[in-house]
Formats: structure tokens, sequence, C-alpha cells
């Protein structure tokens, strides 16, 4: 029987090898303000991820992100990423005043945010609140 804990071992090799998996969330797009509002007009689930290249707690986030986009239940997650150091104007309108922040939408509502969580159940747990 596959869990959780499993998909979350394997999902990074099976992504390593470009084997997402069925169901597979869109990838991770830099931020674009006209995509994040026409995933927003949608209704769609959103995660905004703010990281730094140099940062360790968002270099932890990003696999179990991966991991957690390959589970069927967020395959309509919309996923947009700034850059905390280059993209200052959007980190500022965001609201976030540390990189490894995440902020999940439900259509045009921010449902919840999290700054430097690497927990993976914890962060499914946040993503789920965009569903």
């Amino acid at each position: 029987m596959t869990t959780r804990r499993h998909l979350l071992a394997f999902a990074p090799a099976l992504l390593a090898f470009g084997l997402p998996g069925p169901g597979h969330a869109t990838e991770p797009v830099a931020y674009d303000a006209q995509a994040f509002e026409a995933a927003q007009g949608e209704g769609r689930p959103i995660l905004v991820q703010i990281s730094a290249p140099w940062c360790p707690i968002c270099r932890a986030q990003k696999p179990i992100l991966a991991a957690l986009s390959a589970d069927p239940r967020f395959k309509a997650l919309a996923v947009f990423t700034i850059d905390f150091d280059t993209q200052r104007d959007l980190v500022r309108r965001f609201g976030a005043q540390m990189q490894s922040t995440l902020i999940v939408y439900k259509g045009k509502t921010e449902v919840a945010r999290s700054v430097g969580e690497t927990q993976p159940e914890w962060i499914e747990q946040l993503l789920e609140k965009a569903l």
C-alpha cells in the first residue's frame, strides 16, 4: 500500500528522472501578475513561494513542495515563485518579511501563510487550506 510517506520519500527521485506521475500540479513559474490574476479569477488554489537561492530553509521546502504537487489532490494548484532578493517590490506587495514564506490562496482570498516551515505534514496542511 502506498502512503503519503512513500510518496514523499520517492517523489524527489521520480522528479529528478522527469517522471512526475499522474495528476501533477503545474510546475512552479516565476510570478506573473496576469497569470496570477487569471488563476485567482478561475478560483484555483494558488501557492506563492517567496524564496532565496542561498536560503537553506527554502532549499528544504522545494523537494517537499515538489512531492506534494505530485499528489492528485493538488493537481489544480498554481505555484508562483518570487525571488526574495531581486523582486523586493513583490515581496512587499505580498507582505513577506522573510524568505521561506509560503502563501496560499483559494481564488482571490488568502487563506493561510507560513514562514520557515520544513515539516512535510505541516506544509501539506497549509496547501490543503487552498482546496
